[in-house]
């Protein structure tokens, strides 16, 4: 059953040529096996049964009328309108019921009116007629004013062949035109029914593949989110990792060379063995990398062991004392970590690049938070890393380069904040805040205030 709507009042489904419903994208390329083609497709398989149902009441009716024992001459004039009726299916009907094309279907449909009109004339049996008739102008029309028009006409035919076959008088009428206008009332409420009904049928299989659709576009713009994402994360880790170990190379070995230019070999091997365990510690990180493990400076090691490593370098490979104010902070997990000493080391490398300065302070500790107070560590606290040198400070108009910018991003990932200043006097500090996991110890003793200490 094919629904009574017009084509414009179909916006599920277009409609090609002969009237098939089609997929919208038709013509785009070959089918992807949607819930829309699932349901067009169904269609081939639904009409074989109605051929079944077709062939069987048309032959129940010959039948039928063959065991009535009536003249002759009126057996076969009905014989002879269900023959024209099986023929006009087999040509036109069936072909009809699969290309949708709507020519054949209304020349088949006027056929099957006429000669059940012809068959019902010749004996009242041929009112078996009427369930093959009604039925198939619902399945084969595809514009509900033409499936009323028809129906109609049916009725109407039929009530006149049903009073002509009694002498067309008005006692007959009365008998025939209510039975045909209930049956006309149902065929109509039926059919409107079962068109609305394959209506909403075909409506959301086009939902569905819309969703689909949706699903597989928001998929592909996650996809390259997170390549995206992957790969800004990649260029931070190389730039905080690799990047600063290569740069530190560079300037170890331009110090090298200048120490062999001043004969001070003594001089030139001590840079070269940082030049060395520099290149190990690149290639550790370079591992770890690819292996997607922690920082290597914390495998194995607490933060503050890592920061001390990593200040001690420092002020082996730039010859900047380096002051450190530590103390460790309970309840941060690998994330905070990591984040902290990549700030850390991005500080450091930045006092290298660009202070000119003579000392540095990196100091680590609970910061203050809601009502809080320095050094405890209420719900809400947070850890503060802060690395102050006493450099040339920042000019005016300065930009912030791609480290300084990575690692606001990876502070901003993990909800921290990042102060950098630099007061008219000279030097620069960079604050770095974290929140600490809410997750703590709780009631955790509060810890020492951290003495100076300068790394030996």
């Amino acid at each position: 059953m094919t629904t009574a709507e017009s084509p414009v009042d179909r916006p599920a489904t277009e409609r090609a040529a002969g009237g098939r419903p089609v997929h919208p994208a038709a013509g785009q390329g070959p089918s992807t096996g949607s819930a829309l083609d699932s349901f067009e497709s169904s269609w081939d398989h639904v009409v074989v049964w109605w051929d079944v149902g077709f062939y069987v009441v048309v032959l129940l009716s010959a039948v039928a009328l063959l065991l009535a024992g009536i003249e002759p001459d009126r057996l076969a004039l009905a014989l002879g309108a269900i023959g024209v009726i099986l023929l006009a299916y087999t040509f036109l009907g069936r072909p009809a019921a699969r290309n949708r094309d709507q020519r054949l279907a209304v020349s088949y449909l006027l056929i099957l009116i006429v000669a059940t009109d012809v068959a019902v004339i010749q004996n009242q049996l041929g009112t078996f007629l009427l369930f093959v008739a009604f039925t198939q102008i619902w399945m084969l029309s595809e514009r509900r004013w033409v499936s009323l028009a028809l129906s109609t006409l049916l009725a109407v035919g039929t009530t006149l062949a049903l009073t002509a076959a009694s002498g067309f008088s008005r006692e007959a009428l009365t008998r025939a035109a209510p039975q045909m206008g209930v049956a006309l009332a149902f065929s109509i409420l039926l059919g409107i029914w079962v068109g609305q009904t394959m209506l909403q049928t075909a409506r959301h299989a086009q939902l569905v593949d819309d969703l689909n659709a949706a699903q597989a576009e928001l998929g592909a713009v996650h996809h390259a989110a997170g390549v995206a994402a992957e790969r800004e994360r990649m260029a931070r880790e190389i730039h905080d990792t690799l990047a600063q170990g290569f740069t530190s190379i560079v300037m170890l070995a331009q110090a090298a060379s200048a120490d062999l230019d001043r004969d001070d070999v003594g001089a030139a091997r001590d840079r070269l063995a940082l030049v060395e365990t520099t290149a190990r510690d690149n290639l550790a990180d370079a591992r770890s990398l690819v292996t997607a493990f922690s920082p290597v400076p914390l495998q194995g090691a607490t933060l503050v062991e890592a920061i001390e490593r990593l200040a001690g370098r420092f002020e082996d490979e730039s010859g900047v004392a380096v002051t450190l104010r530590l103390s460790v902070v309970p309840g941060l997990g690998s994330a905070e970590d990591v984040v902290l000493l990549r700030s850390a080391q991005e500080a450091l490398a930045n006092v290298r690049r660009h202070a000119q300065a003579s000392s540095v302070v990196v100091s680590l500790g609970e910061g203050a938070g809601p009502g809080g107070r320095e050094g405890s560590a209420p719900d809400g606290a947070t850890v503060v890393l802060e690395v102050t040198d006493d450099g040339r400070g920042l000019g005016p108009g300065v930009v912030e380069g791609f480290g300084l910018r990575g690692m606001r991003e990876r502070v901003a990932e993990g909800e921290g904040t990042v102060r950098v200043l630099s007061p008219p006097g000279g030097g620069t500090s960079v604050r770095v805040e974290l929140p600490v996991p809410a997750d703590h110890p709780a009631g955790a003793p509060p810890h020492p205030a951290p003495l100076p200490r300068s790394h030996p």
